[in-house]
């Protein structure tokens, strides 16, 4: 009996020994990272997300817990350890011996346009017999970059021909003060120098010259994705960025030089976007960078208040393309002022199906509709 109590007291020594050699030691020599195989991918295509887990010590881990939750957008298989609700949960359970490295390569779809990070994960291991868990919170850093597809069709690719024409025909616009091309009404982002001063004194009013146009040196793209709508348009949405992907492409192939604004805000800076003109290879990069990180669930930022300086105060030398999905009344003056001033200019409206949209009558003529499937 007392031989038996003796061999109670080893084993209940052995197991409290071994608890607490688990709780001191478990994390010690510990490696775990996540990271994407690469730092971008294109909507709709696939990734790689990597786990490794690599136990530096002798001491095993019968049982280890990772678990992590990312962007429910990134499409997992339907694999043991993860469920999808309002984001993806993953939980991996691993047998690691002492000196071991686990890899295991997770393949996902990349659904949606965004900027999706991994920034935690939470570790759960047990002891030798299974009785206790030690939890633990640990910091990562994964990152990945889902780009906004480039939009092709037909109807956008005589689009593009048409656009090629009409900066042809004008010699690529750039304002010649040399060439007098008539009289307008002042505007409040008029160079007083160009003020007609005879016409002034006889109707009442100010009125400023016109000038012809020689040579174009950029390309500028505005895009409005403001969308009150009871409605949501958020396909359209969606495609009036694609859009723009393919129109600073377009232009970037021919070796101009491309700006893009919009006023949808970045999930980093909480700012609209703002790229201005580059010809560089690195621009294009750039561009998909700042629209993936284009957040659509938060409040986008006026557009006219926004814009309006830069468009005018801007315009010269450059030619200018909207893509906006909604016609709000704002835009559709700001567009016909723009107009009014002699710049040229398109504006891109994707429709989703082919229901014809109502026009503004007086912009009909700068509106390219693109029709496209969900």
């Amino acid at each position: 009996m007392i031989k038996l109590l003796g061999i109670g007291l080893i084993a209940y020594l052995l197991f409290i020994a071994q608890r607490r050699l688990y709780e001191k030691l478990w994390q010690k020599h510990l490696g775990i990272s996540l990271s994407f195989g690469t730092n971008h991918i294109f909507e709709g295509e696939q990734g790689e997300l990597r786990e490794i887990i690599e136990n530096r010590k002798r001491l095993p881990l019968s049982m280890l817990k990772v678990k992590f939750k990312t962007d429910r957008h990134l499409i997992f298989g339907n694999e043991k350890g993860s469920r999808t609700t309002d984001q993806y949960y993953r939980n991996d359970v691993f047998r690691i011996s002492g000196g071991e490295r686990v890899t295991r390569t997770l393949r996902f779809t990349g659904g949606k346009r965004g900027y999706y990070t991994i920034d935690e994960i939470s570790l759960v291991a047990s002891d030798l017999f299974f009785l206790g868990q030690m939890v633990a919170d640990q910091p990562v850093r994964a990152e990945l970059y889902v780009y906004p597809k480039p939009y092709d069709s037909r109807r956008l690719r005589q689009s593009f021909v048409q656009l090629n024409g009409e900066m042809l025909t004008r010699r690529h616009l750039l304002e010649d003060p040399f060439e007098y091309r008539g009289i307008r009404e002042y505007q409040p982002y008029d160079d007083m120098r160009s003020i007609n001063w005879k016409a002034t004194a006889k109707t009442g009013d100010f009125k400023v010259n016109q000038m012809g146009y020689t040579s174009l040196k950029s390309v500028r793209i505005f895009f409005n994705i403001q969308d009150d709508n009871i409605l949501k348009k958020e396909e359209a949405v969606e495609m009036s960025l694609r859009i723009v992907v393919s129109l600073c492409l377009h232009f970037l192939q021919q070796g101009m030089q491309i700006s893009c604004y919009g006023n949808g805000v970045d999930i980093l800076t909480h700012q609209p976007l703002s790229v201005d003109g580059k010809a560089s290879e690195g621009q294009m990069d750039f561009i998909y960078r700042a629209l993936a990180r284009i957040d659509t669930a938060q409040p986008t930022a006026g557009f006219v208040e926004t814009f309006e300086e830069k468009l005018f105060q801007e315009s010269k030398g450059a030619y200018t393309c909207f893509v906006a999905p909604n016609r709000y009344d704002d835009f559709v003056a700001l567009l016909d002022r723009y107009e009014e001033t002699g710049n040229p200019f398109t504006w891109f409206y994707p429709v989703l199906g082919n229901k014809e949209p109502e026009l503004p009558p007086e912009l009909q003529k700068r509106i390219e509709v693109i029709y496209f499937e969900a």
